[in-house]
This record gives structure tokens, sequence and C-alpha cells, in this order.
């Protein structure tokens, strides 16, 4: 373990390769990752030189992260194998449960080891939230309405992705799936009970042995018989329910800082900071568009100590052994259903 400090703040890139700006903040040491799009994405080749040159800008390694689901949320594609939506295993295990698990730990394990080979080490996945035809945002994303078939499926698709080496972050705690509204755009609310999201959306979270994530993603959903805070900005949530309730000890990042939900903090240095105060241990800021020199001055340089030796975990590793006979087979079945 590095004596280096990880830096707590995740960003996004404009193009497919570094601008020199880019390098001087990536550098910085508030900077602890890197998430990628589509719009950073041109084909395989590039896109390992792209992280390449990310990974050999500071020590420790910056990590390097995507949100390769499936379905809809699918960054890279051509030079990929196209991969089905989380709700098509749902959908599968009404009929063939055995089938749906052999397909959800299928899906881990191709994507894992296709973002292993261009040294990728986290995807943000699975969604675990359940599963509500009304869902502007999550719908088709989420496995099941069920939390034990949830549980069920997303335990396979995290052991597919271990098994390649890539570290699995559940999200979006403590569950998206049961409002309507889409946090991209506005801040949604979910006024059920405790008692209620706890027997359902959270089922999946509280499971977190079982399902074998290692770090999870909060959600810009506020939950006011909880808390009046989004739960990225909640101390009741990550720290009271997860940390001490739940028992989680895995890594905990903030979803996208910079979407509409999360706004309802004007100051993005005061967002950053209140998300980091709740418990957050990697805050995402996507825009990359943005002037990050203002940003970093009011950006911690390193996650506190815990929260350094969880983020240490997240590295990529190496792939079990895998026949590339029977990697092809594997991924002829999910580009058909993908």
């Amino acid at each position: 373990m590095s004596d280096t400090m990880v830096g707590p703040l995740m960003v996004g890139l404009e193009g497919q390769s570094l601008s020199a700006q880019e390098r001087v903040w990536l550098g910085h040491p508030s900077i602890g990752g890197v998430i990628l799009f589509s719009r950073n994405y041109s084909n395989p080749a590039q896109l390992g030189d792209l992280v390449a040159s990310i990974k050999s800008i500071k020590s420790p390694d910056l990590l390097v992260a995507v949100d390769q689901e499936g379905g809809r949320v699918q960054r890279f594609v051509d030079g990929f194998t196209r991969l089905p939506s989380q709700h098509q295993i749902g959908m599968q295990f009404e009929k063939d449960p055995d089938g749906a698990r052999e397909l959800a730990w299928m899906i881990g394990r191709v994507m894992g080891f296709e973002l292993r080979e261009v040294n990728i080490d986290i995807s943000f996945a699975p969604v675990i939230d359940l599963y509500m035809s009304g869902s502007d945002v999550i719908g088709d994303r989420a496995f099941h309405s069920d939390p034990d078939v949830v549980i069920d499926l997303s335990g396979a698709l995290c052991a597919g992705m271990r098994a390649s080496g890539i570290s699995p972050i559940a999200k979006h705690y403590p569950g998206h799936g049961s409002v309507t509204a889409d946090s991209h755009v506005t801040l949604p609310s979910d006024p059920r009970p405790f008692e209620t999201i706890r027997s359902t959306d959270l089922k999946p979270y509280s499971a977190y042995r079982d399902v074998g994530f290692k770090g999870l993603m909060t959600s810009h959903v506020v939950y006011p018989a909880i808390d009046n805070q989004p739960a990225t900005f909640s101390t009741r949530w990550i720290q009271e329910i997860l940390r001490e309730d739940i028992g989680f000890s895995g890594a905990v990042f903030s979803d996208d800082l910079n979407m509409a939900a999360a706004r309802t903090i004007e100051n993005i240095h005061t967002r950053i900071l209140s998300a980091l105060t709740a418990g957050c241990d990697m805050v995402l800021f996507c825009d990359s568009k943005a002037d990050l020199d203002a940003i970093l001055q009011s950006v911690p340089s390193h996650t506190p100590t815990s929260g350094r030796f969880r983020i240490e975990t997240l590295y990529g590793s190496e792939s079990e052994c895998l026949d590339q006979k029977q990697l092809a087979d594997w991924c002829g079945r999910l580009a058909k259903l993908g």
C-alpha cells in the first residue's frame, strides 16, 4: 500500500485523449479517479491508450471507472460485447431461475474481462434498485421488483465481475427504483416510511455480504420520513443506517454532483464538502467542461485514512483463467440478447 494519499474527487474528461490542462488537473492531490463516458471512446485500442495515459500521471494510480451496466447504459459498445439489460435477465428468472443466474454471472464475467483488458478498475454495476415500470431513470436497468430476486441475480453478476478482476459497485443506495422522477433533471422524493423502505429497496444493501459488491453509489433522492437531505448528503443514511446499522464496510461513492438533484445545494464547493462530511469516500463530478482550478481549491487533498483503505481495495486485479473458446461462446450468447 502506497504512503501517498488518494484524493476524494473522481472527474470526467472531455475527449478521447488527455489535454495538457487535464494532465495538470489529474496530477492534483485532490483527484483520485476518472470516470469515462461514450465521449471518451472510439475503439478498444484508443481506450487502452487513454487509460494508460491516465494511470501514468501519478502513484498510486488514478482509479478508472465506467458505467457499463448493459442495456441502455453501456458506454463502450463498438468493439465490446453488447450486453442485455438487467431486466431482461429478471424476466428470464420468471421462466428459468437457474438459466437467469447463469446469464447474470456471464454478464459480469464478460463485462469485467473486457474492461480489465483495457485496465479499467471499476464498473458502476450492478443496479440493485427495484424494478418499477413507471420509473423514468431506472426502469429496465433493474433486475426485478422482488428484492430477493435482485439479491440472487446481482450476487451472480458480482461473482462474475470479481472472477474477472473488476470491482462491482452497486447503486443507487438506499434505492432509486421506487420513484418516478429522474434525479438527473429534478430532485425525486420518496415519502414512504422507513420500515417500508427497509423491507423492500434497502434489502439488497442489507444483504451486501451475499451480493458481494465492494462499494456502492448513493442516490440523489430525498426520503423525508428519514432525513430532509438527499441520501448523498445525509449522515443519517450513510453513517448511521449504512455503516452502523447495516455494518457495511466498503467504499461509498456519490452519484454525479453536477446532476440537478444534487444542485439543491447551489454552491459546488459546499456540495462536495457536504457529501464528504456525510460519509462519502469519493465524490463524482462529471462535467468535463468545468474549470476545475476553482473547484480544487476547496477540496480536501486526501480521503480520511479509513476511506483510503476502502478505496485502495478497488484497483483491478488479474482475471481468473478464461478459455478463449468459452469466452467467444459467452459473448455470442449475450450479443443475441443485447
